[in-house]
């Protein structure tokens, strides 16, 4: 009778310090500047980190620093996501006048949005609704701009993996990160539009990790959901590849529409519940 064996905890921690040891080196090699900006933004994380420890400043309930420290967190993982997606190009495209242009408008889109909101932050000041005179209201505007050309790169990106597929991957896993990427922009980019519109969502988090108000009609849950799905859809089609390759395509539709669904409900009940309000 056989008997089940189980690989030793040192041989898990061992295996997670090599694939951490390779990890850098390995989205530097598929992409070089997406990378290293990526990287750029989370070292930016730490002085960020020991500018909140010593600035008691608060805005909307909040530290000052916690939003610039949210956004470097968010442009660094999509930056990084972006690069690693990018090797699935060959080498040809990767090198290529339509990447550079996708690399680039991430790199200055996000760039900017970052700088507005950590120079408002040092000034003690918002960077989102501070509409109440010209040059705010003129950045506010540019914001939502480069906000748009931030997430445009995703679908640029998509277009490229459709027109040049990594042939050696499981299709279920190709169509999901296409499908990430297109509903990265149309869910992301949508609801930030929403956001910019609507009045600021109500102080008082419930979730305090991520700031949302749950009491009170927030847009934010929908728009976190909406800008992972880059990252979230295609997990789940790598996963469905490799445990259920029989039934990997089918499974991805599965994926996806329950996380159109998801979104749609928080959606729904953002708008409802401001309307309400």
């Amino acid at each position: 009778m056989s008997t089940l064996s189980f690989p030793a905890a040192s041989d898990f921690r061992s295996a997670a310090l090599v694939a951490l040891n390779r990890w850098p080196a390995g989205l530097i090699q598929r992409e070089r500047r997406l990378a290293l900006f990526g990287f750029c933004l989370l070292a930016l994380l730490l002085p960020m980190a020991a500018a909140w420890a010593v600035d008691e400043r608060m805005l909307r309930g909040a530290n000052v620093w916690i939003k610039p420290m949210k956004f470097a967190l968010s442009i660094a993982v999509l930056s990084l996501t972006s690069a690693w997606f990018a090797g699935h190009l060959p080498a040809r495209q990767r090198a290529g006048r339509a990447m550079d242009w996708i690399v680039w408008l991430l790199i200055v889109a996000g760039s900017f949005e970052l700088g507005y909101i950590a120079l408002q932050a040092g000034l003690g000041q918002g960077s989102h609704h501070n509409v109440g005179d010209p040059w705010h209201a003129a950045m506010y505007a540019l914001m939502g701009i480069g906000a748009i050309l931030l997430t445009a790169t995703q679908p640029l990106l998509a277009w490229q993996l459709y027109r040049h597929p990594d042939v050696g991957r499981p299709v279920a896993y190709r169509n999901a990160v296409l499908l990430g990427l297109v509903l990265t922009f149309l869910f992301g980019a949508g609801v930030g539009g929403l956001l910019s519109a609507a009045p600021p969502p109500p102080v008082g988090a419930t979730v305090s990790l991520f700031g949302w108000a749950l009491a009170g009609g927030d847009l934010r849950p929908a728009h976190f959901l909406g800008i992972h799905a880059e990252q979230l859809l295609p997990l789940a089609g790598f996963a469905a590849a490799r445990y259920s390759p029989r039934h990997a395509r089918r499974l991805v539709v599965v994926a996806t529409l329950g996380y159109s669904a998801l979104f749609a409900v928080l959606l729904a009940w953002g708008m409802g519940v401001a309307a309400i309000g």
